[in-house]
């Protein structure tokens, strides 16, 4: 069995981003040389995640404004007794996941026709990263 593992490292312009990281994903697939098998893909913070959903603007517009309704901003959360101000991000962490499973099929990811990896930062302007480990043959 052969595994590869690589980083991708963030620093969003924006508090709240949503980006596409399929691309990425595919490049430490094909690298990897693994035709049969999965890729792990997880955010190592606790105010981001990564999901998989349609690469279409009015979508992730959508997810935003339901996050924010589910888990607004500007809430005097009881995390933030710890002097962090970022109780929001935390929550929206939690319904979005912080990590998928995606297979490799023929050494290509086995996504469904409109599905594209994304990376959710919901406390940004700071350094942050991503794993991605391919497993498989």
């Amino acid at each position: 069995m052969k595994f590869a593992t690589e980083y991708l490292w963030f620093n969003t312009k924006k508090h709240r981003e949503y980006i596409n990281i399929t691309h990425e994903v595919e490049k430490v697939v094909e690298k990897s040389g693994i035709r049969e098998g999965m890729v792990l893909v997880s955010a190592m913070h606790i105010t981001a995640s990564i999901y998989i959903n349609d690469a279409e603007s009015g979508i992730i517009q959508d997810i935003d404004e339901w996050l924010q309704k589910l888990a607004p901003e500007g809430v005097n959360y009881h995390h933030h007794r710890t002097g962090e101000v970022n109780g929001d991000a935390h929550l929206k962490n939690l319904l979005m996941h912080h990590q998928v499973i995606v297979p490799i099929t023929n050494g290509k990811l086995d996504l469904g026709p409109w599905q594209q990896i994304y990376y959710a930062e919901f406390d940004g302007q700071r350094r942050k990263r991503a794993i991605i480990k391919a497993m498989g043959e």
